[in-house]
């Protein structure tokens, strides 16, 4: 159960159903996830969210889709368990595969031991991961 209630349109503030409006406009639904409707209690908190998600997953040098993997990747580290699953569906609406999901879970799961390895035995980094613009130290990865 959520800490804070999960509003109905009708019971949030001006405020919050101005934000509302704005996702639904920008995202051209009328379906409002539980997560905002949560914020909904803060307005403030609301708007300043809304605002930085919109800026941060808008079109740019990154494609819709490469966002929304990260999204999922950085969720499944962090494990919010609300934020792999509406992320998981919004890269699906905007074309991940099954396939691709199989091989992004493949690469959190490698990215979290070889992390944990390399954070238990303390290794030092490499000075040629250090050299900026080296493109080659960037392909070696662990």
């Amino acid at each position: 159960m959520s800490v804070w209630p999960i509003l109905d349109e009708a019971e949030m503030s001006d405020a919050a159903q101005a934000v509302i409006a704005d996702i639904k406009a920008t995202r051209n639904t009328e379906f409002i996830n539980n997560f905002w409707r949560v914020l909904a209690n803060d307005p403030a908190l609301l708007a300043r969210t809304w605002s930085s998600l919109k800026e941060v997953m808008a079109p740019g040098a990154l494609d819709p889709l490469t966002k929304e993997l990260l999204y999922v990747a950085v969720s499944i580290a962090n494990g919010c368990e609300y934020c792999i699953r509406s992320h998981t569906a919004a890269a699906r609406a905007r074309g991940m595969s099954e396939a691709q999901l199989g091989e992004l879970l493949a690469v959190v799961g490698m990215a979290s031991e070889t992390n944990r390895l390399a954070t238990g035995l303390q290794v030092p980094v490499d000075d040629a991961f250090l050299a900026s613009g080296d493109p080659a130290a960037s392909r070696e990865g662990d």
